[in-house]
């Protein structure tokens, strides 16, 4: 595979995970029995704590956006990877816990699609960690 196509395979990757969070958190802020519903979860009772879980959703996908960023117009790449990587621990932990409480059946089965977005993006970013993704991107140049 070139390097222009893993950039930009990665750049898409980014794009994608960070643009699912960056739109679900707003969302989940600010209406939160909207969100929940379209997720195919019952609304929950305490929207505020919703909304709260929103904030931090939110936050995770804007900083993969602002990675991003970084690593096309400055070739930041290790910002980037930094995203990658502390991002993966958020997922897991997120995962493990949804995971762990439909297990238990504290929540309803909707809430299924949480784990399942969280796991598959770690482990797509730990397997383009040690692959050695992203690479080195060339900043845009002035004209």
């Amino acid at each position: 595979m070139t390097p222009q196509r893993r950039r930009s395979l990665a750049a898409t990757y980014t794009a994608v995970a960070g643009g699912i969070d960056a739109v679900t958190g707003p969302w989940l802020v600010f209406a939160p029995a909207s969100a929940l519903a379209a997720l195919g979860v019952e609304p929950e009772d305490d929207t505020l704590f919703v909304s709260f879980v929103g904030v931090f959703v939110g936050a995770v996908g804007w900083s993969y956006l602002w990675a991003l960023w970084r690593w096309l117009k400055r070739g930041d790449t290790g910002f980037l990877r930094t995203i990658w990587r502390v991002s993966i621990l958020f997922r897991l932990a997120a995962g493990t816990f949804v995971l762990g409480h439909l297990a238990i059946d504290n929540l309803d089965l909707g809430w299924i699609g949480v784990p399942l977005a969280d796991f598959l993006f770690a482990g797509i970013q730990i397997g383009l960690l040690r692959a050695g993704w992203p690479e080195p991107s060339q900043p845009a140049t002035r004209g």
